[in-house]
């Protein structure tokens, strides 16, 4: 298999909710492919696709990659997110955030080259 791009999606219970959650958190509108979906392209590749499916809300987990932490952080704080779950090591570090339906989102700055994407 010769994997061109990946595209993650999160399970979330109403779509009309999440969407301007999202939006705020990424600071972009999303495009709708389909109804029930939300979704984002980021510049260097990847995705990140919201859809409406309450069975499975709140179990998803996807890390987003920044090149700089700290700016996201202080978004973060200005949305009124908690962002008191850190962790750090030599070639990572992350903050630890949930959506309001408790999937995991951690946004991550890679120290070392070639340890995220």
């Amino acid at each position: 298999m010769i994997v061109q791009n990946a595209l993650a999606s999160v399970a979330v219970r109403n779509l009309a909710t999440a969407l301007p959650w999202y939006e705020k958190l990424l600071d972009a509108k999303a495009s709708r492919p389909m109804p029930e979906v939300g979704e984002w392209q980021f510049r260097r590749g990847g995705g990140l696709q919201i859809y409406e499916l309450p069975e499975r809300a709140g179990e998803g987990s996807v890390t987003l990659a920044v090149n700089d932490l700290e700016p996201e952080i202080e978004h973060l704080q200005k949305l009124g997110i908690d962002t008191s779950h850190k962790t750090a090591t030599d070639m990572v570090r992350t903050v630890m955030i949930t959506d309001p339906d408790g999937n995991h989102i951690a946004i991550a700055e890679a120290l070392m080259p070639g340890v995220i994407r």
